[in-house]
């Protein structure tokens, strides 16, 4: 077969200069298939994306079935989609009742800048707080969330009014004020390398919310889809947002983001101007048919509430002297190594035996851990060994 690494280095743009660059041929539940006939185990989802796998067999028929009727007919928000009509309907019955109404997007990035726009609508603000360590995307509003200045500052100016609060940490939550537009807030923080909140944290910045009229934006956008043992990551904590975003999993694997709020407040997208927001491809109906199917799965069967017991049986079998802790929640795991200087050899022992696994954009001694949710217990445990034998490895080498 002929390959097409030199063609992807030459003509496909580049977003670092060490990529992965495994040759995928076909992708089946957890595993990828390269063109060298390896096979490897998925243990991050493609980054929080697969959470019932690759190529879901149902999910692979919804698209299917759509395929035969159309595929984009006219700008978002002009026609009547069955796919995003149904969608939009399934997911009102699973909110919060003040969630009722969809904006369907292309991704994570677009679902939190849409939601930067409709707060802003709401409340004739523009100041936004996030937290320390936060990632919510890579365009430029979604980059003026983040705090880290190694990832923005070769593209100052951002945009005004952003600050930066700590995530677990009551008193940091004084830079909240009545000039506040809304805070935007990752239930586990993700990139900081899956830190889970302190609850009484949660409370305690919804109710600066309530009492500074500031609006509360909470990204789901890898938390959801079940990937915390709850379908969304807010049930565990009983916070209710004003603004929830969702992405990644959503689509089932196609490319999909939704920021979702009450009818109210997204009719504020409708006036004054006009086409307040619009998008061309969002809400495409391959790609909702897909989210209704993934979203019906993940609803009524047990892969959601089996994610604690399985979560459960990593932190058990990794167990060793180079591991300090694992942080996290659910399929969501930062293991923390003892040096950070020993975690890409680790990574890199780890595919080398066939199980993919990555680090974290501000945690620089953790392995991130983040299977499809249809892993078995025996495949935990033969991913596990992989990882014990790495760290043993690794050891000899660079000790």
């Amino acid at each position: 077969m002929i390959s097409h690494r030199n063609t992807f280095l030459d003509h496909i743009a580049q977003t670092s200069d060490a990529p992965m660059a495994l040759e995928i041929k076909k992708a089946d539940g957890i595993y990828l298939k390269t063109t060298d006939g390896k096979r490897y185990i998925d243990l991050i989802s493609g980054i929080g994306v697969s959470n019932l796998g690759h190529r879901n067999h149902k999910v692979l028929q919804a698209i299917r079935k759509q395929l035969g009727k159309y595929l984009h007919t006219m700008v978002y928000g002009e026609y009547v989609q069955s796919p995003q009509v149904k969608l939009a309907r399934k997911l009102s019955t699973l909110l919060p009742k003040t969630l009722d109404a969809t904006y369907f997007v292309n991704s994570g990035s677009e679902a939190i800048e849409g939601a930067l726009k409709l707060a802003k609508r709401i409340t004739g603000r523009t100041n936004f707080v996030s937290m320390q360590n936060a990632y919510h995307g890579s365009s430029s509003g979604a980059m003026s969330l983040m705090s880290d200045p190694y990832f923005t500052n070769a593209y100052r100016p951002l945009l005004p009014g952003f600050f930066h609060a700590s995530f677990n940490d009551i008193q940091s939550l004084s830079v909240i004020n009545n000039e506040t537009a809304a805070v935007v807030l990752e239930i586990v923080q993700a990139e900081a390398g899956y830190l889970a909140p302190n609850p009484d944290f949660l409370a305690a910045v919804q109710q600066k919310c309530r009492d500074t009229g500031a609006l509360l934006i909470v990204d789901e956008i890898q938390t959801g889809m079940g990937r915390t043992g709850k379908l969304f990551a807010i049930e565990h904590y009983g916070i209710v947002p004003d603004i929830l975003c969702l992405a990644k999993a959503f689509g089932g694997g196609m490319p999909l983001g939704a920021f979702v709020s009450s009818k109210e407040n997204m009719l504020q997208l409708s006036h004054d101007p006009v086409l307040g927001h619009i998008t061309t491809f969002g809400g495409h109906p391959v790609c909702c048919a897909a989210g209704l199917e993934n979203l019906n799965q993940l609803s009524k069967s047990k892969l959601v509430s089996d994610v604690e017991s399985k979560s459960q049986l990593f932190k058990t079998l990794l167990v060793h002297p180079d591991i300090v802790e694992i942080t996290g929640k659910g399929f969501m795991l930062g293991v923390q190594l003892k040096s950070k200087e020993r975690l890409h050899a680790v990574v890199d022992h780890c595919i080398a035996n066939g199980v993919i696994i990555d680090w974290f954009l501000f945690a620089e001694d953790k392995l991130r851990i983040a299977p499809p949710l249809i892993i078995t217990e025996s495949q935990i445990k033969k991913v596990c060994k992989v990882i014990i034998n790495a760290l043993d490895a690794t050891k000899l080498v660079t000790s």
